[in-house]
């Protein structure tokens, strides 16, 4: 073979591996071009959001239908304050349920939302009452050592 030929075949190689690591770099930043039509904002308030960040995706069924925008410590309430936008093609009613979840592997996490009966709908400017924090390892783990360690303290009695 000539050495140009493999120059070339080289230069074609190292081309397609840097787009695919840069394909893959926006799916794990959560930058793809996800398009949400017309916007409402909504808010929650959380006692923990664990490692929830900004553009972390919002999920009912498993379905995309927005992105967190916006999270802020409320020092009125001593809460999280998790504000996100929602598609305008999906609505939810007004006792919507919020969680943060894990996914995968990653430990990505993401807000879930579980519509209610409630006949009227959120609106733009609303917030979320019945929400559920992140499940927090440490604090699993903490709790599970502190049942045990009383636990044999009853039992020495």
């Amino acid at each position: 073979m000539n050495r140009s030929t493999i120059d070339l075949g080289v230069g074609v190689f190292v081309v397609i591996g840097i787009i695919a690591l840069l394909f893959l770099s926006l799916k794990v930043g959560n930058l793809g071009g996800e398009k949400i039509q017309q916007p409402y904002q909504v808010h929650a308030r959380f006692d923990n959001i664990g490692g929830l960040k900004v553009r972390a995706p919002v999920k009912a069924s498993g379905v995309l239908v927005g992105r967190v925008t916006d999270i802020r410590y409320d020092t009125e309430h001593f809460q999280a304050t998790v504000t996100f936008s929602v598609d305008g093609r999906y609505a939810f009613s007004r006792d919507t349920f919020a969680t943060i979840n894990t996914a995968g592997l990653l430990g990505e996490q993401y807000v879930a939302l579980k519509p209610g009966g409630d006949e009227q709908n959120l609106k733009s400017g609303d917030t979320i009452t019945k929400t559920q924090s992140a499940m927090v390892l440490e604090d699993m783990i903490g709790r599970f050592l502190f049942d045990k360690a009383s636990e044999g303290a009853q039992g020495g009695k």
